[in-house]
């Protein structure tokens, strides 16, 4: 792995983490109902966590004499993730967060494994720290999807 492959991969990242922040919003604010409010309010608190990875990445980025992707260079990936037509729909939500988290989670694993491999242990770390809270995210929703499953 080269360094080009690090930064490649810190790029599509970054972009991915801006994708989920816009999906995570809209589905914060469309869904209705009782039963929606704790998801809602999950992916709320999500949203700010999202931002700071992206954030990061994009300093990581920056640090590493490249420059963070700005709108033009963006193509939406987050299929699954999209607002429901129904907007009671809670489960396809939950069933978009979690793949959202499952690519970020493989995105993170080739980093970390990228990195190690160009001698980057700082990016290395810092794909840890966000592997970590996306396992987190992956955990929380998989918890919703029991529940929801239940009802």
């Amino acid at each position: 792995m080269t360094s080009q492959d690090v930064t490649n991969t810190l790029k599509q990242a970054y972009k991915d983490e801006l994708e989920t922040v816009m999906n995570y919003l809209t589905n914060s604010i469309v869904l209705d109902g009782v039963s929606a409010e704790e998801v809602k309010e999950s992916l709320r608190e999500d949203i700010q966590e999202e931002l700071g990875h992206a954030e990061m990445l994009g300093q990581r980025l920056k640090q590493l004499d490249e420059q963070p992707p700005g709108s033009a260079e963006f193509d939406p990936r987050q299929q699954s993730l999209q607002p429901p037509e129904d907007t009671t729909d809670v489960l396809s939500v939950i069933d978009g967060v979690l793949d959202a988290e499952e690519d970020a989670i493989e995105t993170y694993r080739t980093l970390i494994k990228q990195a190690e491999e160009a001698d980057d242990p700082v990016t290395e770390d810092i794909g840890v720290t966000i592997l970590a809270d996306e396992e987190a995210h992956r955990t929380e929703f998989r918890g919703f999807k029991k529940e929801y499953k239940n009802d």
